[in-house]
């Protein structure tokens, strides 16, 4: 009986300490959504005011009325559809360029042998660590010679495979794409093209799903390249012309922070439809890698 007693208390004070741990999760992990959701909200509040109120001490916490307001005064002084359009050509097809040719590269590198393949690989890797300030004078004569510079493609093919889309893309091949079930394909006379778009790519789906985010995510955000290159004022993309609002002695913080928020909306669009198989297939990566 004693032993018994002694063995209920010890069970209840596990299920308390356990109880505890959950809940001190669950705190940790709300104020971690709240930190990180606060900059947005106030992104909101300097949206929704005047610039009089930004400046204004104490700061303001709660949104004001002047959304609509700063809005159309965003569109009022720039471009900001056509800029809107530009920006999602250059992200949607430059994302597609992405996962089509880093995927195949990384098939390549991952499940084929050939002559000169590490050193290869080992180039392709010391590009990533070359920062891209670095490449921008001979990126934009490279453009000049070809005669795009001012157009969209001097913004799409240039990033068209990137070297951490090739190492993502390679480590997640060779963690989950058997060697037997490429050569099952092989006895049924498949090529290499037919082996990656009918064996390889339906098991790339999770790390495609997110490259394809993070990439579309830092083609959206992009300012100096875009800023760099398009000298064609028809064709800049919404960070270059949300840059514009920025009067050096007469800037109006409430118009940028509201056409911050409005270049920020359609991300969160793409986010909020996708996050269900982003957040699934991000999970499944991770396990697998």
């Amino acid at each position: 009986m004693a032993a018994e007693h002694t063995n209920s208390h010890a069970g209840l004070a596990i299920g308390a300490g356990s109880r505890r741990t959950r809940v001190l999760v669950r705190v940790a992990l709300l104020l971690g959504v709240l930190v990180s959701l606060f900059p947005f909200y106030w992104l909101v509040v300097m949206a929704s005011v005047t610039t009089q109120d930004i400046l204004a001490y104490p700061p303001r916490l709660v949104p004001g009325t002047q959304l609509l307001h700063n809005m159309r005064e965003v569109i009022d002084r720039i471009d900001f559809f056509t800029s809107l359009f530009n920006t999602v050509v250059v992200a949607t097809v430059g994302t597609l360029l992405v996962l089509f040719f880093d995927s195949l590269a990384a098939f390549a590198f991952a499940k084929y042998e050939f002559p000169g393949k590490g050193i290869l690989f080992g180039i392709l890797m010391a590009t990533y660590m070359i920062p891209s300030q670095l490449a921008l004078v001979p990126q934009f004569v490279t453009m000049a010679e070809f005669g795009w510079a001012g157009t969209l493609k001097a913004l799409i093919i240039p990033g068209a495979a990137n070297a951490f889309g090739i190492f993502w893309m390679r480590q997640y091949a060779q963690n989950s794409l058997p060697d037997e079930l490429l050569d099952a394909g092989r006895i049924d006379g498949a090529g290499f093209f037919r082996l990656y778009a009918q064996v390889a790519l339906p098991l790339f789906r999770p790390a495609l799903a997110f490259l394809g985010i993070f990439t579309f995510i830092s083609l959206w955000n992009d300012y100096i390249w875009p800023l760099v290159v398009m000298v064609n004022p028809d064709k800049v993309t919404l960070q270059v012309a949300l840059a514009n609002l920025n009067i050096a002695y007469n800037t109006d913080y409430a118009v940028v922070m509201a056409g911050a928020l409005m270049s920020v909306l359609p991300l969160i669009v793409v986010f909020l439809i996708g996050a269900r198989h982003f957040l699934r297939d991000l999970a499944a990566g991770a396990t697998k890698m």
